[in-house]
């Protein structure tokens, strides 16, 4: 029997859709599967080897993002349409990502206690999982890969990535800086689709996941049902709440980047306004303006903000979640060969309506107005998901009796609801996240399993 042809993998350039990134045979489901196997082979090597030899193995992958900065955020702004100007902030990211973690090996790995009655010792132990099965999207393709992957390797997991198929020029160069720096086996990445992940899924002691809503459900479930420790970070319907006491012009300008920015490519975008009593009218105003001054354009020009989106089904499903709502403002748009979609505010958007139920992950946000902070609570928690909310004013009052009631993982003050900081727990409520935090020291509980031992003389 004649074996069936391997599903091509193929990568473009979002702004200019000809320009083929990379186009390679997707290795298939049997490939990932031994891929898992050589990295649980290569596993007690790679944790026996001890603290100080993973951690200089880290941070020389750090030394090596940073030597290829210029290289990495030109390949990033190629395959994924990221402005140059946030695909050089993701690759210094990415780096501070490595160095950060390349201390974590030398992080107490347990606690000692004495016993209830009698001599001897109780111990506690933190002891890596095995094989950690991660997989991306193509979004943060440097980034998101490397705050997962380095606290997996830096407590003795080795790492099999699956990313997005739209990142995987982006992935096979990050795991070339990574090879060199650990031993084989250690770090691989398997290229494909959902059924290359599915069997990493099906293999990995340990798996991470950030992608869409119905993926990381399907992706929990399954590692659930084998009694493999899961996080997944999911979707996002992210508000901004304005107070009438907010600096109306900084807030616009916050709320316009976080809307467009990336062309709203991110979990963390500000999906929907909610202005509080007399703030409406003026941030109307100052934010329709914001939104049309935000430079729109190829992403390879450093003043770009806002690029093309991924693909012209994402640009498809942007012009449907416009359908049948007046548009207060909209940016420019581009007239050429790229996916591009001008940034939008709509108003007076109806109950039940995509664009306040459902996550577009394009440059678009609805315009909603409250009677009072409660009101603006109730609204910003009434959607499917609870990843971030950015709230806008000029007191403390809000923030300490108010906000208490957002059911989000994540609350910014007077800062775009864009923006994570690496070295602090990352993540949501609801269907924006399953499982433990990402990132900080909170995730090296994640990637490892408690033991406890009971010393007796």
């Amino acid at each position: 029997m004649t074996a069936a042809p391997a599903t091509p993998l193929l990568s473009v350039n979002p702004a200019d859709p000809s320009d083929v990134v990379t186009e390679i045979a997707a290795p298939g489901a049997p490939a990932a599967a031994e891929a898992v196997e050589r990295a649980r082979a290569a596993q007690p090597g790679w944790v026996r080897a001890g603290a100080a030899a993973r951690s200089a193995a880290i941070g020389a992958v750090a030394s090596a993002v940073e030597s290829a900065a210029v290289e990495l955020a030109a390949l990033a702004v190629r395959e994924t349409g990221k402005p140059l100007a946030e695909a050089r902030a993701e690759v210094a990211r990415t780096a501070a990502i490595w160095r950060y973690y390349a201390q974590a090996p030398y992080e107490a790995a347990g606690t000692v206690h004495e016993t209830a009655a009698g001599p001897g010792l109780l111990l506690t132990r933190r002891r890596p999982h095995g094989v950690a099965g991660l997989i991306t999207p193509w979004n943060f393709p440097f980034a998101i890969p490397s705050w997962k992957a380095a606290p997996a390797l830096a407590v003795g997991n080795t790492v099999v990535l699956k990313p997005a198929p739209e990142a995987t020029a982006c992935a096979r160069r990050l795991a070339e800086l990574v090879q060199a720096a650990v031993p084989d086996g250690v770090f691989t990445v398997v290229p494909g689709g959902a059924t290359e992940g599915a069997a990493v899924v099906s293999a990995a002691d340990v798996v991470s996941f950030t992608g869409s809503t119905a993926a990381g459900d399907a992706v929990a479930r399954a590692a659930t049902a084998r009694g493999v420790p899961v996080q997944a970070e999911t979707g996002g319907l992210n508000a901004a709440i304005v107070l009438p006491d907010a600096d109306i012009g900084r807030a616009a300008a916050h709320i316009a980047a976080a809307i467009a920015g990336y062309a709203g490519q991110k979990c963390t975008a500000t999906s929907r306004v909610i202005t509080v009593g007399t703030a409406l009218d003026p941030l109307r105003e100052a934010l329709a303006e914001a939104l049309r001054a935000l430079p729109v354009g190829d992403p390879a020009d450093p003043a770009t903000v806002c690029g093309p989106l991924i693909s012209d089904r994402a640009r498809d499903r942007f012009g449907r979640a416009l359908t049948g709502v007046p548009v207060l403002a909209a940016g420019s748009a581009v007239d050429g060969p790229g996916w591009y979609a001008a940034p939008t505010v709509a108003e007076k958007v109806p109950d039940g309506h995509p664009l306040l139920t459902e996550e577009v992950f394009a440059p678009v946000a609805a315009l909603l107005p409250a009677d009072d902070l409660q009101h603006a609570v109730r609204i910003g928690n009434a959607v499917p998901y609870g990843l971030v909310t950015s709230v806008h004013t000029a007191g403390l009052e809000a923030v300490l009796q108010g906000l208490d009631d957002l059911d989000t993982g994540m609350i910014r003050v007077n800062a775009p609801s864009t923006g994570a900081d690496f070295h602090v727990p990352f993540g949501g409520t609801k269907a924006s996240g399953h499982g433990p935090r990402e990132q900080g020291r909170a995730v090296l509980d994640f990637y490892t399993s408690s033991r406890t031992y009971t010393l007796a003389p």
